[in-house]
C-alpha cells in the first residue's frame, strides 16, 4: 500500500488566533512524538492570511492515519477548536509511487 498524504487547512476566528495556534503547536508536538506510522507531520502558515494554517502530513498507510485520529491528543484538539474556526478542509490523498 502507498503512503497516505493529508492536507488539512483551517482558518481561525480572529479572537481565537493565539489560543488555536498554541493548540496547533501542541498537536504537532504530540503527533510527532507519539504517533507510529507518521512519516511527516508539518505545520505551515499561509503567508497571505494571518489566521490560516495548513498541516501537510504523510502516513505509512490508512491504518496509521486512523489510529492518529483516535489518539487522545487529536481528539482533544478537535473538541478544543469547535466554535473557534471559520472553516476547515481536509484532503486525503494516496501517494502514487512512480
Amino acid at each position: 500500500m502507498n503512503n497516505i498524504v493529508v492536507i488539512a487547512n483551517l482558518t481561525i476566528k480572529e479572537e481565537f488566533l493565539t489560543l488555536v495556534y498554541e493548540a496547533l503547536v501542541r498537536l504537532h508536538k504530540m503527533t510527532n512524538e507519539n504517533d507510529k506510522g507518521c512519516i511527516s507531520y508539518k505545520l505551515h502558515k499561509d503567508i497571505s492570511r494571518e489566521n490560516s494554517y495548513t498541516f501537510i502530513e504523510i502516513w505509512e498507510n490508512e491504518e496509521a492515519l486512523k489510529l492518529h485520529t483516535q489518539k487522545e491528543h487529536f481528539q482533544e484538539f478537535t473538541h478544543f477548536i469547535d466554535g473557534k474556526i471559520v472553516d476547515m478542509s481536509v484532503k486525503k490523498l494516496e501517494e502514487i509511487a512512480l
